[in-house]
């Protein structure tokens, strides 16, 4: 079997960038069991409900939804289980310094393969206001009107 190149993403959590601020981001490798991995290559997984915790010096994922796989036997993992995340200690020191602090947690952006291996990008972040987010919707409606304004008036040049 041919070594595999580049990345190809699983699951993304598309909600992150509208409910929290992304102060830093991490990529990290997965400890998984072989059931996860031939269910995420099938590619299936949900990070919606998904968080990661600093806990006893480790880096965990907690509620990331990897489902059973089909073809499973009593060997099956169970969807929702921890995983642990593979950090150097330098990165998991920063991160228990940082999430100490009041209103900042970590979330779990995307999940792919880089290189045949699985990884998971966490970010460092901080939870919107609902009118931050209201903001952030108005900033994106005003630069795509902006666009298509200026698309329009480069057609009519052209004509």
């Amino acid at each position: 079997m041919a070594k595999e190149k580049g990345r190809k993403l699983i699951a993304q959590h598309k909600r992150a960038r509208h409910d929290y601020h992304i102060l830093d981001t991490y990529e990290c490798g997965l400890v998984l069991t072989g059931t996860e991995v031939k269910s995420l290559r099938q590619g299936r997984a949900s990070l919606v409900d998904g968080f990661a915790q600093i806990d006893g010096g480790e880096a965990w994922l907690h509620n990331v939804h990897i489902p059973e796989y089909a073809q499973g036997t009593w060997t099956n993992h169970s969807a929702r289980r921890r995983r642990k995340l593979l950090l150097h200690r330098s990165e998991i020191d920063k991160l228990i310094g940082k999430t100490q602090e009041s209103g900042l947690t970590l979330v779990p952006l995307a999940l792919y393969w880089v290189d045949g291996r699985a990884k998971v990008e966490i970010a460092l972040a901080r939870g919107k206001r609902e009118y931050d987010k209201r903001q952030t919707l108005r900033e994106k409606q005003d630069r795509r009107e902006a666009d298509r304004a200026i698309s329009s008036a480069r057609r009519r040049q052209r004509a």
